[in-house]
Parts: C-alpha cells; structure tokens; sequence
C-alpha cells in the first residue's frame, strides 16, 4: 500500500516572474517550475505559442498555481 505525501506548494509569485521572463529569455520556465514537463518543452520549443500562450498565461497563473497546490497537498506531483 502507498502512501500520498503532501508536497510543498509553487509559489504564485515566482511562476508569474517565470511567465514575465518568457518574454525577454526563455519561454516554458514556469511550467518547468509546476512541474508540467510536456507543456514546458512544448513552450520553449515554439516560443510561449508565439507569444500568444504566455500572454494568456499571466492572466491564468494564479489559477493554474492554485491548481497544481492543490494536486501537491494531496500527494499528486
């Protein structure tokens, strides 16, 4: 039998100073950051969707942060 253990929660803060720096550096750090592996590499390789998927993040980071929090306090990575 396995045993879920809460992981720590992703900052807000520091996933939407990633998303901000998609735009000057490289694009997909926050997802990296969240954990959300495919839709980091599938970022970095087209440019943030080509600007358009990291502008729509820094309107849902808080959102998706709370989501993936959520997911951590329950033991699913």
């Amino acid at each position: 039998m396995t045993q879920n253990v809460a992981l720590p929660p992703k900052e807000t803060g520091i996933a939407i100073g990633l998303t901000l720096l998609g735009f000057v550096l490289v694009a997909g750090m926050q997802h990296f950051y969240m954990g959300k592996i495919g839709r980091g590499i599938l970022w970095f390789l087209t440019g943030g969707l080509f600007f358009v998927g990291t502008i729509v993040d820094l309107f849902t980071m808080s959102q998706q942060v709370k989501n993936v929090n959520a997911r951590r306090a329950v033991g699913i990575s």
